[in-house]
C-alpha cells in the first residue's frame, strides 16, 4: 500500500467550490494515496497475462497502458485494473495499477493460475510516492516542467536530478496526471506545482470529480458480493472489453451477453431531486425495484447540483419511467457531466 504523502503546505484554504472549480477549470495537484502496483515479467508473461484479462495487452507498445477487469470463471469481476507496458524494460513487462484495497486480492488470484508458466509477480507498491496533477491547464504546469505525455500512456522522464514515472491516465471530463517516484522528489514536485499556480485540492473534491466523470469505483459501484455482484457488460465500460483478442478466464459469460445483444440493466448517472440519499437506496417505476444508486453526491459547482451513480433497468430507461428513491427523484442521465 503507499503511503500518504500530504500536498505541499498552502497558506490559503480553498473551499470545496474553489477547489472543485481548480479541478474542472484550472488545474489541481494532490497526494495519491490509494494505489498500488505489480510488476508482471518472464518469458511467457505477454501471453500468459492476455489470458487472464478482458481487454487485449499483447498488442501493447511501451508506454502503452488500457483498462481491465480480472474475472472467474462464472464471468464474475473480481478486480479492475489498467496495465501498462514498461517502457524501460529490454523484454516485455508490464506494470498493473489498481486500488490498494485490492492488490492482495488480485495477486492471490493471479498467483494461483501460474502453472507451467514463466512469470513472475511482484509488489513494487513501496516503492513509489504519488502525486496527482488534473484539470485543464495541468498540461501546461506539467510542460513547464519538462513533462510531457500521449493518451494513456506511462513514460520515465528526467525532473531535475531525479527518474519520475509519469502516467496519462483515463479521465473523460479533464486531463488527468499522475507523477510517481520517491518520497523527496514528489514532495518536491508538489511544492514546485503549487508555487506556479496548482491549487491543493481534498480527497472530496476528487470524489466530486469521479461521479461528474461516471467513473466507478470496484467496491462501490462494481461489487462482487453474494448480495451484488455486477457482470461486466453491465458496467457500461466497454473500454475493459475486447471481443476478439482470443480466450481469457471468464469470457464465456462475456461472450454470451455480447451474442445475446443486451443486459437487463445497467451503470448510469443520475441528478437527484429531493433530499440526499444514503448509497444503497433502491430506486423504483411504478412502485416496483428497478434499480439502486450507488455513489451520491452533493457537487458544489457554481449552480450546485445532486448527482449519482448507479443501475438501473433497460426496461425503465426505455420507456422513460420516472424513477423515485425515498426522499427524491432520480432522472437517469449521461456522464460525464457537461460542465459550464
Amino acid at each position: 500500500m503507499t503511503s500518504t504523502l500530504q500536498p505541499a503546505i498552502s497558506t490559503s484554504n480553498p473551499t470545496p467550490a474553489a477547489q472543485l472549480s481548480a479541478i474542472l477549470h484550472g488545474a489541481a495537484v494532490a497526494a495519491i494515496t490509494d494505489r498500488a502496483f505489480l510488476r508482471i515479467t518472464g518469458p511467457d508473461a505477454t501471453r500468459w497475462l492476455n489470458g487472464m484479462v478482458t481487454n487485449n495487452v499483447q498488442t501493447l507498445q511501451p508506454g502503452e497502458g488500457n483498462y481491465n477487469f480480472l474475472l472467474n470463471a462464472q464471468g464474475r469481476i473480481l478486480g479492475d485494473c489498467t496495465i501498462y507496458r514498461d517502457p524501460g524494460a529490454s523484454e516485455p513487462a508490464f506494470i498493473l495499477e489498481t486500488d490498494s484495497s485490492q492488490i492482495e486480492t488480485i495477486q492471490q488470484h493471479l498467483d494461483r493460475f501460474i502453472i507451467m508458466d514463466d512469470v513472475e509477480l511482484a509488489d513494487i507498491s513501496d516503492q513509489r510516492r504519488g502525486l496527482l496533477i488534473a484539470g485543464p491547464k495541468a498540461p501546461t504546469h506539467l510542460k513547464e516542467n519538462r513533462v510531457e505525455l500521449g493518451a494513456l500512456h506511462t513514460t520515465r522522464v528526467r525532473w531535475r536530478s531525479a527518474w519520475v514515472d509519469a502516467i496519462h491516465a483515463y479521465s473523460p471530463l479533464i486531463p488527468l496526471f499522475e507523477l510517481w517516484s520517491d518520497l523527496e522528489t514528489t514532495s518536491a514536485l508538489s511544492g514546485t506545482l503549487t508555487a506556479i499556480g496548482a491549487t491543493p485540492v481534498s480527497t472530496e473534491a476528487l470524489e466530486a470529480l469521479r461521479i461528474l466523470s461516471g467513473t466507478p469505483r470496484y467496491g462501490i459501484d462494481i461489487r462482487n458480493t453474494e448480495k451484488s455482484h455486477d457482470l461486466p457488460q453491465e458496467t457500461a465500460q466497454t473500454h475493459a472489453l475486447h471481443f476478439s483478442k482470443g480466450c481469457y478466464l471468464g469470457q464465456e459469460i462475456v461472450e454470451r451477453i455480447h451474442s445475446r445483444g443486451s443486459v437487463h440493466r445497467t451503470f448510469s448517472g443520475f441528478q437527484l431531486t429531493g433530499a440526499l440519499p444514503e448509497p444503497g437506496a433502491v430506486l423504483t417505476a411504478e412502485g416496483k425495484p428497478s434499480g439502486e444508486l450507488t455513489s451520491v453526491g452533493a457537487i458544489p459547482l457554481a449552480t450546485p447540483i445532486q448527482l449519482a451513480l448507479g443501475y438501473v433497468r433497460r426496461e425503465a430507461l426505455e420507456r422513460r419511467l420516472a424513477l423515485e428513491y425515498p426522499g427524491g427523484t432520480a432522472a437517469p442521465i449521461a456522464l460525464p457531466y457537461p460542465i459550464p
